[in-house]
C-alpha cells in the first residue's frame, strides 16, 4: 500500500486499473482513507479482492462488480500456478459472492466470469478468458456511465430553464460518483455534466451515517471537480425541501427490481418520501447492471446486508494530522446497522439508465431493456 500523487479536477481519476507494469496487478483507491490521504492499494489475490470489498476499501455497486470480475481473473492466475484443485472456480465465486449480498453488479459480474473461464480448457486459456472478461466489463461500465450523465443532464437543463438560469439545487444521499463506478459515476455523472456545460449547479451532500460516504467521498469528488457543494447531516434534507431548497433528488441504486423498486443505502427511502411530500422528483441513476430482472418485489426479495455495529459505534477522522477512530456511544450500548433499505417504485420519479429515462415500472424498464422481457 502506497501513497500516490494524482491530479484531480476535470482529468477523471479512474477508480481501478491494472498496473502499467504487471497485468496480474489490479489498483485501486483506498476510499477508507479519503478525503485526507490518497491512498492505492495493489490487489494481487483473491484475497485481496475479498478484503478490499469486505473492508469498503472499495465501495459502490458498479465498482464492487468490476473488482469482483478481476478477483475471478486474479483466481484464475493462482490456478493456473497449481495442480489438483478442480473447484477452485466454484469455490472462487462463492467466497466473492458471500461478501456483499445486497448489490447485483458483483453477482452479475462473477456469473460472466464463471460463464467465460468454463469456455476455455487450458489453464492459459482461461487466464487470457477472465482478464479480458474483467477488462470488457470495466470498459463497459465507463460506457454506460457516461450515458447515464448525457440522459441526466436533459433533466438538470429543464430544471436550470425554469429557473430562468439560476442555480439548480441537487439533494443526493450517500456516493455515486466515480469512486462508486470506475469513471464518471451514476448519480453525479449529469451533474458532472452540467457542471462542465455551464449550468449552475449546487449539490446537498447528505453525510451518510453510518460510514459517511457522502461526507468523505462525494463532497470530496465535488470539491475536486469545482462543483459547489454543502455536506449536511442526513435528517436535514426534509427541512431543505420544505422551504423550497431542492429542485431535484438523485441518487444510485444497489439493486432495482424489474417492477423498479431501488434499493440503496440505508436512508435513501426517507429522502423518497420527503421529496414525494414536497413535490419534488425523486430521480434513480439506474445501470443495467445494477437491475435484477428475476426480482419484483423488492421488499420481499431483496437481501438486505446487516454490518457490524461498530460502524455506528465509532467514527473515524483526522485529529492532530492523524486518522483516528473515536467511540460515540456508550461501550455497553447496542447498534443496529442495516445497511441498505427499499424504495418503492411508487417513490421513484423516473429511473435514469444508459438507454434513457423511463418511469419506474415493469413496462417501460422493459421497453428500455425488452431482452429481458421472459
Amino acid at each position: 500500500m502506497i501513497k500516490k500523487s494524482m491530479s484531480i479536477g476535470k482529468n477523471q481519476l479512474s477508480s481501478i486499473w491494472v498496473n502499467e507494469n504487471n497485468c496480474k496487478v489490479i489498483q485501486v483507491i483506498d476510499q477508507r482513507k479519503l478525503p485526507h490521504h490518497l491512498v492505492i492499494m495493489s490487489l494481487k489475490t483473491l484475497d485481496d479482492v475479498l478484503f478490499a470489498i469486505n473492508e469498503m476499501v472499495v465501495r459502490g455497486a458498479p465498482l464492487i462488480g468490476v473488482t469482483a470480475a478481476f478477483g475471478m481473473y486474479l483466481a484464475a492466475v493462482k490456478a493456473g500456478k497449481q495442480d489438483g484443485n478442480e473447484n477452485w472456480l466454484e469455490e472462487a465465486a462463492k467466497k466473492l459472492q458471500n461478501t456483499r449480498p445486497t448489490a447485483v453488479d458483483l453477482f452479475k459480474a462473477v456469473e460472466r466470469q464463471k460463464t467465460s473461464i468454463s469456455q476455455v480448457n487450458t489453464k492459459e486459456g482461461k487466464i487470457t478468458a477472465s482478464f479480458e472478461t474483467a477488462c470488457a466489463i470495466r470498459q463497459e461500465s465507463i460506457e454506460v456511465c457516461e450515458n447515464i450523465g448525457l440522459n441526466g443532464l436533459k433533466i438538470i437543463e429543464e430544471i436550470s430553464k425554469r429557473n430562468s438560469g439560476g442555480t439548480v439545487n441537487i439533494l443526493t444521499h450517500c456516493n455515486a460518483g466515480w469512486l462508486a463506478a470506475v469513471k464518471y459515476g451514476t448519480a453525479l455523472a449529469p451533474v458532472y455534466l452540467a457542471n462542465d456545460c455551464g449550468i449552475k449547479v449546487h449539490v446537498w451532500v447528505d453525510e451518510t451515517r453510518p460510514r459517511n460516504q457522502g461526507a468523505t467521498l462525494t463532497a470530496w469528488e465535488l470539491l475536486n471537480h469545482g462543483v459547489p457543494n454543502t455536506v449536511i447531516a442526513d435528517n436535514t434534507g426534509g427541512h431543505l425541501m420544505q422551504h423550497g431548497m431542492v429542485d431535484m433528488v438523485i441518487v444510485g441504486t444497489d439493486r432495482t427490481t424489474r417492477q423498479g423498486d431501488v434499493a440503496n443505502k440505508i436512508g435513501t427511502y426517507l429522502k423518497a418520501l420527503a421529496a414525494k411530500d414536497n413535490g419534488i422528483p425523486f430521480y434513480v441513476a439506474a445501470p443495467s447492471s445494477s437491475i435484477d430482472f428475476t426480482l419484483k418485489d423488492g421488499l420481499k426479495e431483496i437481501v438486505i446486508e446487516q454490518r457490524s455495529q461498530d460502524e455506528v459505534k465509532y467514527i473515524s477522522g483526522m485529529n492532530y494530522g492523524r486518522l483516528r477512530k473515536v467511540l460515540l456511544t456508550s461501550e455497553k450500548s447496542k447498534a443496529a446497522n442495516y445497511g441498505f433499505d427499499v424504495t418503492p417504485a411508487r417513490l421513484v420519479s423516473a429511473l435514469i439508465t444508459e438507454r434513457g429515462i423511463c418511469p419506474a415500472n415493469e413496462k417501460e424498464i422493459l421497453g428500455l431493456f425488452p431482452e429481458y422481457d421472459t
